[in-house]
């Protein structure tokens, strides 16, 4: 009735031009995203904890599993391989805007924190063949990534680079003015003293060496909202402390975090990009 699915003949169905998307081997697949959002991990807090998470201010997953969302991942290895696919199909649910719609050639290297697999930096190294990437993330992910891209060969996977780091700890210092660090819906995750501590140690990886830091997010209306951005608003809240914000409340997390906005790019498709430079 939605238009998912095709029915051919009485009770006979097959997929459709909307539901091919579902498939494991559609190269523009959201299938992990869909099973996340709809396993039970991520189901309970919705049906079970919504309205006390409301009224307590607690994220309502960790009312269902007495832990945050990164602490049961990693205690969850399968729900952790399937949330790290989920991560990596945002072109697939976003579009490719990230990639196309900023001029990445002038930098050298990428240094993706929070990057999962990669797939976002694949997605401009394919663009920009003088581009290397270095993906920052959780030990465990770190090693499901190099996993899958041995089994995975793809063109420009040899410019691509994994680490291990906290991004609240410290992540890899930049080398120059080349560099980037690519924080991609990280920052929407964590309450406003999360980011602010995001910011700073991404702000001491900087350092003196001219390197810039690009955040893609969305940025919602200062007034009233639309339907996507609330919807990933409640996402946030339900999942962890995170929050989508406007225009303002990033430029004072970014200031507070020891950097400014030097440049806004909207992207064509879901998001924009913000550069950013020591302040």
């Amino acid at each position: 009735a939605m238009g998912i699915f095709e029915e051919t003949a009485p009770m006979v169905f097959r997929n459709n031009k909307l539901s091919r998307y579902l498939g494991r081997d559609e190269p523009q697949s959201v299938r992990a995203t869909i099973l996340m959002h709809n396993s039970e991990a991520m189901s309970r807090p919705w049906f079970e904890q919504l309205e006390a998470g409301i009224r307590s201010g607690t994220p309502p997953f960790r009312l269902s599993h007495d832990q945050d969302l990164f602490g049961y991942l990693d205690c969850h290895a399968d729900f952790d391989r399937l949330f790290s696919e989920a991560m990596d199909s945002v072109e697939s649910l976003a579009g490719d805007g990230f990639a196309t719609d900023m001029d990445w050639s002038r930098f050298d290297r990428i240094i993706d924190v929070g990057g999962s697999r990669g797939s976002k930096a694949m997605a401009i190294l394919k663009r920009h063949p003088k581009l290397s990437a270095l993906v920052v993330d959780r030990p465990q992910v770190v090693t499901e990534a190099q996993r899958y891209w041995a089994h995975h060969p793809t063109a420009g996977a040899d410019r691509l680079r994994f680490q291990a780091a906290d991004l609240f700890a410290a992540i890899p210092p930049a080398t120059g003015p080349g560099d980037i660090y690519l924080l991609s819906a990280v920052l929407h995750g964590f309450d406003d003293a999360d980011c602010i501590r995001a910011l700073q140690r991404t702000r001491e990886a900087i350092g003196s060496s001219g390197a810039r830091a690009a955040i893609l997010e969305m940025v919602v209306p200062e007034r009233g909202a639309d339907i996507a951005s609330a919807s990933f608003d409640m996402q946030m809240f339900v999942g962890c402390r995170g929050r989508e914000r406007t225009l303002s409340e990033w430029k004072a997390l970014i200031q507070a975090g020891g950097l400014m906005l030097e440049e806004l790019v909207r992207l064509r498709s879901l998001g924009s990009i913000l550069v950013l430079r020591p302040g």
